[in-house]
């Protein structure tokens, strides 16, 4: 599952994710992931940290106190300069 609102990254990594033969959810609003997540049951979640409406961080943390999601890796994207 690709969190992210830039629509280009999307764009990007939907391509190329695809072209190794994964398929791709894309959700692009911070307030749809969770129940997306719960429907959808990624494998893996790229997330990205800065979106509207709520922050891929807060994200994470509530991913980790759902029970049908804790157990989901996650990637954190983020164009901030700090670890």
């Amino acid at each position: 599952m690709i969190v992210e609102d830039e629509t280009a990254l999307v764009t990007l990594l939907k391509y190329n994710l695809e072209k190794q033969g994964y398929e791709t959810v894309v959700v692009m609003d911070g307030k749809d992931v969770i129940s997306t997540a719960i429907t959808e049951k990624p494998d893996l979640v790229l997330l990205d940290w800065m979106l509207p409406n709520v922050q891929g961080i807060d994200i994470c943390r509530e991913m980790r106190r759902t029970y049908e999601l804790r157990s989901i890796p996650i990637i954190m994207l983020t164009a901030r300069g700090e670890e």
